[in-house]
């Protein structure tokens, strides 16, 4: 028996020292099988951690649970699923309660990662001194007297021993009528622990916008602000945090919100993007055009609507109907943050005619030809904004002088053009919000709006700058920050995507003093209230958490009762879960 289990732990040992050498390496690889039914998986910091619903921490872990099962097995998933009354799409992955293990099993691979750290234990064939691993959790099922959803195990070490071993245990469930004293928690980890000391820390996430879907139709976006809020010491259970805490917003924005003031203009980024991926692979997917009339019909009449100006002497006037569309695309419920330029040159008027209304490549050649015809004639003489390089631009200061190049409207050269007078004009929208919101330079906006690059980069650091926007104009309209506030976000995203390239995942964190945001938070119910209570060492605590969503991915929970639910009701809204986690800790003599 006690040779099988060290065989075993040496095996499981083996393997997970494999999978953290391969990843300190940068070897990317599938989890790693351990007897056929298990899979490990090592989740670097950063990555989606499955346990920071409960721990709030991000750093490197092993995380075992079952092989899943074959995707041919469909019938059998579902008759598992109609057998349990459990509300099975509260979890937020597909079928990832199948993952979990008996706790008999977890138990055992927890006693095989402790057995390979024990100094004591020199009879196993282990390399010494023995590699000190990341922390290991275990998906349990939930099916013991307990409930326990995780089983965890973390070393504990100095510089060159490993001494010990903390061992975490995680118990969740549905609990409406919750009830629970502080006092009775600090007892309880002072018995648990032989302690004295201890400090109480508290946490409170508040949800300050997240985004809904239109219908059934259109999907949900996945733009959500939240405020994480941290205090200590904690008075009581559900302490609204006092305004002495460390308070931290989490922003993430998907962009092209349709009800939102934005939408006009990320369907232009939209078009340039199907622009630039024509001339980068040659196939070009026309989007549906805004417009009634034809690509042609709208470039004629601007080209006569000019033409006529031209003949008063007035070729400068403004064209203001070009752009209603941006003003009607704005919510009337909204103000307006972006407030249409009245200053768009011939170029930036041509540009908003034909990407709402251009559906083919003879559309843009037949369009060109027209403006070239005119300038030619000089039945135009249109202004523009200096600064421009674009192939328009230059014929246009060229038909000044009566003299044009001969331009030959064929192979890409239509939907370079095109795609030039667009990055010109995004830009320049771009610009005058962040300067005129005074939120940036022009210095700190040079990495986004530099023609230096090749147009393939221009077009994705525009794309990118869209998305500070996206970013900037929703706190803006959900959160209304103090304007020293939005600077600061905008630094930072301007910074981020200097680094790093376009992520509408990424959330974006930005530290912000409680009392400028209390009002967003002090008569408000956190979506996660959590107490974790320590004796001056970072793992040895016990911590309760109340929140409205499962704080565990792999377990269905039971209807607490369906009669209090009613029709309209959300269900999700009537429930709260509370989870535990308590620890031991065993020292290595």
């Amino acid at each position: 028996m006690w040779s099988g289990a060290n065989r075993a732990a040496e095996e499981f040992y083996a393997g997970l020292l494999q999978e953290f050498d391969e990843k300190k390496k940068g070897i990317c690889k599938d989890p790693f099988i351990y007897e056929a039914d298990i899979q490990v998986q090592l989740i670097s910091k950063g990555q989606p951690n499955p346990l920071k619903n409960i721990l709030h921490e991000n750093e490197t872990i092993f995380i075992v649970e079952k092989v899943p099962l074959e995707k041919e097995e469909p019938s059998h998933i579902e008759e598992l699923q109609s057998e349990d009354t459990a509300i099975s799409d509260l979890s937020t992955g597909e079928n990832v309660w199948l993952l979990a293990l008996p706790i008999g099993r977890a138990r055992q691979l927890i006693g095989f990662y402790t057995m390979a750290h024990n100094p004591n234990m020199t009879h196993l064939k282990i390399n010494r001194p023995v590699t000190a691993l990341p922390p290991l959790w275990v998906r349990c099922d939930g099916s013991d007297p307990e409930g326990i959803s995780w089983l965890g195990a973390e070393l504990i070490s100095t510089s060159s021993n490993i001494t010990g071993i903390v061992l975490y245990m995680v118990t969740c469930k549905v609990d409406k009528n919750y009830s629970v004293n502080l006092e009775d928690l600090k007892k309880s980890h002072k018995k648990r622990h032989h302690l004295s000391a201890l400090t109480a820390g508290g946490f409170a996430q508040y949800e300050l916008f997240k985004s809904t879907a239109l219908d059934d139709t259109v999907a949900a976006s996945q733009t959500t602000i939240t405020l994480d809020i941290s205090w200590s010491p904690v008075d009581e259970i559900l302490q609204t945090p006092p305004l002495s805490s460390t308070a931290t917003l989490n922003i993430k924005v998907e962009s092209g919100e349709p009800r939102g003031p934005l939408s006009q203009l990320h369907r232009e980024l939209k078009f340039l993007l199907v622009l630039a991926d024509g001339l980068r692979t040659g196939v070009t997917e026309w989007p549906e055009p805004l417009e009634a009339k034809s690509a042609v019909e709208l470039v004629q009449e601007f080209l006569n609507e000019l033409n006529k100006l031209n003949e008063f002497g007035d070729s400068t006037k403004k064209d203001t109907e070009t752009v209603k569309h941006d003003a009607a695309a704005v919510d009337g419920s909204v103000e307006c943050l972006l407030t249409v330029r009245g200053d768009l040159d011939f170029a930036e008027q041509l540009w908003c005619k034909m990407s709402s209304s251009v559906i083919s490549y003879q559309d843009l050649v037949k369009c060109f030809s027209l403006v070239i015809q005119s300038l030619q004639r000089g039945a135009i003489q249109p202004w523009l904004h200096s600064g421009s390089n674009s192939l328009l631009s230059k014929l246009i200061h060229q038909s000044y002088y009566g003299t044009m190049d001969t331009v030959s409207l064929s192979g890409t050269v239509p939907v370079q053009m095109l795609l030039e007078i667009g990055l010109d004009k995004l830009k320049k929208d771009y610009i005058c919000f962040f300067i005129g919101q005074e939120l940036a330079s022009l210095n700190h906006l040079e990495y986004f709006i530099s023609p230096s690059v090749d147009t393939q980069e221009q077009v994705h650091r525009v794309q990118k700058l869209h998305h500070i926007l996206e970013i900037v104009v929703s706190c803006m309209l959900f959160i209304k920050p103090q304007h020293e506030l939005l600077f600061s976000l905008t630094q930072s995203c301007i910074k981020y995507y200097e680094q790093n390239p376009l992520d509408e995942q990424h959330i974006f964190q930005l530290p912000v003093r409680p009392t400028a945001v209390k009002d967003l938070y002090q008569n408000e119910k956190p979506q996660k209230w959590r107490v974790e209570i320590n004796s001056g060492q970072k793992k040895v605590k016990t911590v309760w958490q109340l929140s409205d969503s499962p704080p565990v991915d792999h377990l269905s929970f039971h209807r607490p009762d369906f009669s209090e639910l009613t029709l309209n009701g959300s269900l999700e809204e009537r429930l709260s879960f509370t989870s535990m986690v308590t620890c031991s800790q065993v020292h290595f003599k």
